[in-house]
């Protein structure tokens, strides 16, 4: 299991890569959202959402989500299309 520390400095190395998102929408309901991680911050990082499939622009989520498993990253290699999943 990671910590939130080894988790956010995963994501620093990851900036300005394309992934895909899965976040739990509340209700059993799953959100799935496709953009470029745009920044990190101290306690939450950035996401820079695809304008054609969103109406919103950004989201940021806490790197408890992701240890907690609310959200799931997974990184887009955009020459051969491989998932590489934090």
């Amino acid at each position: 299991m990671k910590t939130l520390v080894e988790i956010k400095q995963g994501l620093e190395g990851q900036i300005g890569k394309r992934l895909k998102l899965t976040a739990n929408g509340g209700r059993r309901q799953t959100v799935i959202r496709s953009g470029v991680l745009a920044e990190t911050y101290p306690a939450v990082f950035v996401v820079e959402l695809d304008q054609e499939e969103n109406a919103f622009e950004r989201v940021s989520y806490s790197y408890a989500d992701i240890l907690t498993e609310a959200v799931e990253i997974s990184f887009v290699d955009e020459s051969s299309k491989a998932v590489a999943t934090e």
